[in-house]
């Protein structure tokens, strides 16, 4: 090769390094697996997924927001990796589904879940009274001692108003907290570390698992819990907001899809587009996902998507990452990278400001907000009926 057409390979491809990697050792860590080996297709995805966090997610104070689906909790992933990652305050705040925080409990609780099959015989391990998800098994008495718990918790006075799931959240882990350390036993939940961390999350569907059952059913004994969802996509809409108007990043880092996502991304319309309030979109996006973009359906949406609803800012979007693997498999590889890569950051326990995050965002957008139809900088067709119209 002359040494002309060697400079112009090299000025082709002088934004993309080489791959030619070394051979994995025996004593390699996880973290120069990641760097060394995951070059490519998907593995090279969960190496930008490493390196967005840790070069442009993590640092300056940014705010990270984690929404999770899937049975994340029961497969051990909150002790193992989740309850980490909020003690080094690399989580701010969350969006999960109740379920997870639900089997969350049981290890709160000490009680005992195993690994399994997913070849079993589920007849008989319903006579059995075993309970399987997938290749995690316990039995049904575990289920029966989390309600119970819950029950018993939830008839407690500072329990009897309407409030956010975020507070119900951190008054429920305030009691998992007291059980650990009555159990002899520490950093096995992730509502117990919330509360320690000041760390607020919510439920974008709060009926839709047994937490939500077992409020339901202490209703009809006249408990005046409710779950306020106004309040979470006020106050989920706060922290950004406050994030944002504070000269900070926000970022969304997202396990899965369904739900949690969605009500994660949409505290950027809720600003925009409801709140009327200028905002350009969250600032990094960062989705472990096996969802896939063309069934239409929010959980494989991806980030180009979320840019026309104003949920990711346009001039961010090449920083965006999707990541199409297992959250099982990339949860405990990024935790493990970050860990060895990241000093932790101090706690912003934003539990403790969700009153005043609240007010800033009320007070603006009474100032700037309308019933009537909302002003954009955004270029818009043309009006598609008179419906909100004066008259």
């Amino acid at each position: 090769m002359s040494k002309s057409n060697g400079q112009r390979i090299s000025k082709r491809f002088a934004a993309y390094p080489r791959l030619n990697p070394l051979g994995v050792g025996k004593n390699i860590s996880a973290a120069d697996l990641i760097d060394r080996t995951l070059l490519a297709y998907n593995g090279g995805r969960l190496r930008e997924a490493a390196h967005l966090l840790v070069r442009k997610m993590l640092p300056n104070s940014g705010f990270i927001g984690m929404s999770l689906t899937g049975a994340l909790t029961p497969a051990g992933l909150g002790k193992s990796c989740l309850i980490p990652l909020m003690k080094a305050g690399f989580v701010d705040w969350m969006v999960s589904t109740g379920a997870n925080l639900y089997h969350d409990l049981h290890f709160g609780l000490d009680m005992h879940l195993h690994s399994g099959s997913p070849f079993l015989d589920d007849v008989e391990l319903h006579r059995n009274g075993v309970i399987r998800i997938y290749d995690v098994l316990f039995d049904y008495n575990v289920l029966l001692d989390t309600d119970a718990f819950v029950r018993e918790v939830i008839q407690g006075p500072e329990f009897q108003r309407p409030m956010g799931t975020d507070e119900f959240h951190y008054l429920l882990g305030k009691y998992v907290h007291a059980r650990q350390k009555k159990l002899g036993i520490k950093d096995s939940s992730v509502l117990a570390t919330a509360y320690e961390c000041g760390i607020p999350i919510f439920t974008s569907s709060p009926g839709d698992s047994s937490i939500g059952m077992n409020i339901a059913a202490m209703a009809l004994r006249d408990s005046r819990l409710l779950l306020d969802v106004n309040r979470d996509v006020n106050q989920t809409a706060a922290i950004v907001y406050h994030a944002k108007s504070t000269g900070h990043t926000s970022s969304v880092f997202i396990l899965g899809g369904g739900s949690p996502k969605n009500f994660m991304l949409q505290t950027e319309p809720q600003i925009q587009e409801v709140m009327g309030i200028r905002e350009k979109g969250h600032d990094y996006f960062l989705q472990c996902t096996d969802a896939r973009p063309d069934t239409g359906g929010l959980s494989g949406a991806t980030p180009a998507e979320a840019v026309s609803w104003g949920k990711v800012d346009p001039d961010k979007l090449p920083d965006s990452v999707v990541c199409y693997t297992d959250s099982t498999i990339a949860l405990p590889l990024l935790t493990a990278y970050l860990m060895a890569r990241v000093k932790p950051r101090p706690l912003k326990r934003l539990h403790d400001e969700r009153e005043s995050l609240l007010e800033a965002v009320k007070s603006r957008y009474l100032k700037t907000g309308t019933v009537t139809k909302v002003l954009t900088s955004r270029k818009i067709a043309k009006r598609a009926s008179s419906v909100g119209m004066k008259t």
